[in-house]
């Protein structure tokens, strides 16, 4: 029975997910309503709230569900090693383009910047502690830096179309960032 009732979470979730998108596609975050969602998902408002308390927690489950996702993919390719900067800018710049430009002139991409900023910085973190190597500074501090380069360089090439390609974006970033975290 517990396998039945997560299988119609996650499509609960998933049909929730997918109304937000395309909400976000069609007008600004901010005047998205809970009511805007449950009736594009075609579910109840009370399923709503049994799975999040906003739509804000809605959004942010989905960044933390991709970033659990390319942070896996990661492990198995030559990706830089704290942080899944290539698989990020392939997955923000390729089919989810039109999301993430939405989001970033739309009011959505504080709070999104706020909780990547945070989250990732997290997970850098903990990647730099793993390497075993010994920094002048602070991992937190190192972390931060790392995380708020990559969202201000990611905003940067959103703002501009994707002026270049997400490999270009990533050697650029690895460019400038890499020295600053073996200094």
């Amino acid at each position: 029975m517990t396998d039945k009732i997560d299988r119609r979470s996650q499509r609960t979730r998933q049909l929730l997910s997918e109304a937000l998108v395309q909400l976000i596609q069609e007008k600004d975050y901010s005047t998205i309503t809970v009511s805007d969602i449950i009736e594009r998902a075609n579910v109840g408002r009370s399923t709503f709230y049994a799975h999040y308390q906003d739509k804000d927690d809605l959004l942010l489950d989905q960044m933390d569900r991709v970033i659990e996702f390319l942070s896996q993919g990661s492990a198995h390719t030559q990706e830089f090693p704290y942080f899944p900067s290539l698989g990020f800018l392939q997955h923000v710049g390729g089919d989810h383009y039109e999301l993430y430009k939405a989001l970033v002139w739309g009011r959505g991409m504080d709070l999104i910047t706020k909780h990547l900023q945070k989250s990732l910085s997290q997970r850098v973190e903990q990647g730099l502690q793993n390497s075993g190597q010994d920094f002048e500074v602070p991992l937190p501090i190192l972390a931060n830096f790392v995380t708020g380069s990559f969202l201000n360089l990611l905003k940067w090439w959103l703002e501009n179309k994707r002026v270049y390609s997400p490999e270009q974006m990533d050697e650029f970033y690895k460019h400038v960032t890499l020295p600053g975290i073996r200094l």
